[in-house]
């Protein structure tokens, strides 16, 4: 039976959600039994954000077979049992590149190439394809309704309903429905102006998911259905939530699940949410706090570490935690006194140091990983932040002076960090980024293999650099140990100091692979670690407090 489509727009302002919207519908259709892919649109002519500044774009998210794609993706995973990879994730400047190399090789047979039909048609065909073997397909289109550049979308979408029919289509248009605090308020306003600009380009929704911060009443709601040429039931309130795990259960209790069902004709088994209302019941229910310090270089702007926060969250849930993340500008630990580094680190049950590119920040994230290695506060590097602890370790510890990365300082006496076309045998890679899934196989009895429970698995790769093997021989004399690298030896994986109570980085991103009901065990155990050690840190405070209190009666007998 061929898939159903599901096509998500969004309209008035940007960062309504609309990838949480289809995620969340896709975890909705998945409770009921149903078999979902997702896929993401998105209208500005970069090729792919790999190159886009974390400041402009946010996170990269990278998929098994090693394509850079848009965040929402990550929601996608996380939401659902989608397999996505790089057919899940268009932009305007890939598609527009696939259609210019087809009419160089003259593929078009001297035709006139043009937006109808060539781009157009190119853009179904990549809806296609991800709609084979399964029951329903949710297609989000990036942008804003209006967007000239989102046009041959809205477009394509539009040609979908007419050659598949409104029983095989359905349109969702996420919209604002902003509350005025002058007037006391809500206003349709908005959604009326963007509902009327979809039916200008053909477009008529079938069911609005109305953003706002308290829920629409039964007026408001016959009003915009009115206006909107809706039906009252298809006016759908997203309210405002605490956390964004409690968005399907929001969805299931306005029926937006039972109105797709309704409408694109399909039976489904029951909804079984019963997971999903436990990790909420988590979320308003943690039994303590664990307080993690990132020292990071794009702090400024928190959608550069959406997976990564959304992986601490899950290891904090799974341990009934609520997580306090303090974002740390590396730079800011630079050129600072040993006194003021302890006054801005030593409040933290963890320390993190993720990933990221170039030098800024780096001689900070240095000092933050020696204070962790010295002091025992556990901490977990992720790509950069593994490379950082090989450069400290090597500094610090093997006492090699001006030891770096050959990223940061090409000058330096010893690359403990080189690039990966300086590395013997990986001139195919031709000096570009590892990516994608690659193998790690873990030593026996290291934290890694107790942490993992298995000797080998496949992470996520995103990063140019790697350890130079020709400085293994000293860092490991000195204590640090290699728990894990890819099977032939070539590259290594991970990293941890035996010595100390939770030392452990890692060359590969754990983050985009962690899920709210399946957190990965790199993050938990690293929670679970930094609890423990912020409980016996308060347990040494009271027991310090204690004594300072009875010193002066102990002189006074004297």
């Amino acid at each position: 039976m061929p898939a159903k489509y599901i096509f998500v727009t969004g309209g008035v302002v940007s960062s309504l959600g609309k990838g949480l919207a289809a995620a969340s519908i896709g975890c909705l259709l998945e409770s009921r039994g149903l078999k979902v892919n997702l896929m993401k649109f998105d209208p500005y002519l970069n090729v792919d954000p790999g190159t886009m500044s974390p400041f402009q774009h946010g996170e990269v998210f990278v998929t098994d077979d090693g394509a850079e794609t848009d965040l929402d993706l990550g929601h996608y995973e996380r939401f659902t049992h989608a397999k996505l990879s790089r057919d899940n994730n268009w932009t305007t400047g890939r598609l527009y590149e696939q259609i210019i190399a087809k009419e160089r090789r003259g593929d078009y047979l001297g035709k006139t190439v043009q937006v109808i039909p060539h781009v157009t048609n190119e853009i179904k065909a990549a809806m296609k394809k991800v709609a084979q073997d399964v029951d329903v397909a949710i297609v989000e289109i990036g942008g804003t309704v209006g967007d000239i550049e989102s046009l041959p979308f809205m477009e394509a979408i539009r040609q979908m309903r007419q050659e598949l029919g409104r029983e095989d289509t359905l349109f969702v248009h996420v919209t604002l429905v902003p509350f005025i605090a002058a007037a006391q308020e809500l206003k349709t306003k908005p959604t009326q102006h963007s509902v009327k600009e979809l039916l200008s380009i053909g477009i008529q929704p079938d069911i609005l998911l109305c953003r706002t911060d308290r829920f629409l009443s039964k007026d408001i709601k016959a009003k915009i259905a009115l206006f909107c040429n809706v039906q009252e039931e298809a006016v759908i309130t997203a309210k405002d939530v605490a956390s964004v795990y409690e968005v399907p259960l929001v969805f299931a209790n306005e029926g937006v699940d039972t109105l797709v069902l309704k409408y694109l004709h399909m039976d489904a088994k029951d909804r079984d949410l019963s997971k999903w209302e436990d990790i909420v019941h988590r979320v308003y229910n943690r039994k303590d706090t664990v307080t993690i310090g990132i020292v990071g270089k794009y702090v400024e702007y928190e959608d550069s570490y959406k997976s990564l926060k959304e992986a601490l969250v899950h290891g904090a849930l799974a341990h009934n935690l609520k997580l306090q993340l303090n974002w740390i500008e590396a730079e800011g630990l630079e050129n600072c006194d040993q006194a003021s580094v302890n006054a801005q680190l030593e409040g933290y049950d963890g320390i993190l140091v993720p990933g990221g590119f170039g030098k800024r920040g780096i001689e900070g994230m240095l000092i933050a990983i020696r204070y962790a290695r010295e002091n025992k506060v556990p901490y977990f590097g992720i790509c950069l932040g593994m490379q950082t602890a090989c450069v400290e370790f090597a500094r610090n510890v093997v006492g090699l002076a001006g030891a770096n990365s050959s990223e940061f300082d090409q000058a330096t006496p010893h690359r403990v960090i080189y690039k990966l076309r300086e590395l013997r045998g990986v001139e195919e890679l031709g000096g570009t980024m590892r990516l994608g899934a690659w193998t790690c196989k873990i030593e026996p009895c290291t934290l890694a293999h107790r942490i993992y429970g298995k000797l080998e698995v496949s992470e996520r790769h995103r990063h140019r650099y790697e350890f130079n093997r020709e400085y293994e021989e000293p860092m490991v004399a000195a204590g640090l140990r290699i728990s894990g690298s890819t099977p032939d030896g070539t590259y290594v994986e991970m990293v941890e100091l035996p010595d100390h109570p939770h030392f452990i980085a890692c060359q590969f991103h754990p983050e985009f692979k962690s899920k709210p009901l399946e957190p990965h065990p790199l993050f938990s155990t690293f929670i679970k670690a930094a609890y423990e050690y912020g409980l016996k840190r308060k347990a040494e405070k009271e027991i310090a407090a204690v004594e300072m209190f009875h010193r002066p009666e102990k002189v006074a007998r004297r």
